[in-house]
């Protein structure tokens, strides 16, 4: 098999993959927890080994899932870092966007981060296991965003990564929280976890060189 057959096979496969996947959102958006690899299945029209021939399972299919959907949160909150404001203003953003996207889609959210809720035919799928690294990656990666852009002093790389990881927590037990409750606006909840984060935030100074916080 030439290049030109390989690259083509791995277009088609690529692309094949692309439908699953928004076949899975489909359903997801429908069932949330229960969304389960039969029901995705049918929606795409295909039957359940075809699907496990390119997911292996369900928690196969999940990362997919999670690293889409990461993917294009943390794109989002990137956006909100970078614009053109005042810190605070930026804060209030980044919190923002985060509560916007579980509150547009919960139901995706809630697959995510709640899947155990799920159907008895996915039994014994740990939700632990599989929303952990979501969780961890975004931790990691605003760490690195609050060591490019702010001087933190000695041990810089410690305590951003403690800060990273520390405000993902919050964002995420806060907004799973109040997802579920609805204790009080949206805004209402920005401002009050922007006034917890703002004493430490205000006071440290942009780094050298790097692109302002």
């Amino acid at each position: 098999m030439d290049t030109t057959q390989r690259t083509e096979q791995q277009r088609s496969a690529d692309r094949r993959r692309r439908e699953l996947l928004e076949a899975a959102d489909r359903v997801v958006l429908r069932d949330g927890p229960q969304a389960s690899m039969n029901a995705i299945a049918a929606e795409a029209g295909i039957t359940k080994p075809i699907l496990y021939r390119h997911f292996g399972d369900k928690g196969g299919l999940y990362a997919a899932l999670a690293k889409r959907h990461t993917d294009a949160l943390l794109d989002s909150l990137r956006a909100a870092l970078d614009a053109p404001a005042e810190r605070r203003e930026r804060v209030e953003a980044t919190l923002d966007t985060y509560l916007a996207a579980i509150e547009a889609r919960p139901q995706v959210y809630r697959f995510l981060m709640h899947p155990a809720e799920g159907s008895q035919s996915d039994a014994g799928f740990d939700v632990g296991k599989h929303s952990a690294p979501l969780l961890r990656r975004m931790g990691e990666e605003l760490a690195q965003v609050i060591e490019d852009r702010l001087d933190l002093g000695p041990g810089s790389q410690q305590l951003a990564r403690v800060w990273g990881h520390g405000i993902v927590g919050m964002m995420h037990a806060a907004g799973d929280w109040w997802l579920g409750e609805r204790p009080c606006s949206r805004a209402e909840l920005v401002k009050s976890l922007a006034d917890l984060l703002w004493g430490r935030l205000a006071a440290a100074g942009d780094r050298v060189g790097g692109p302002g916080f």
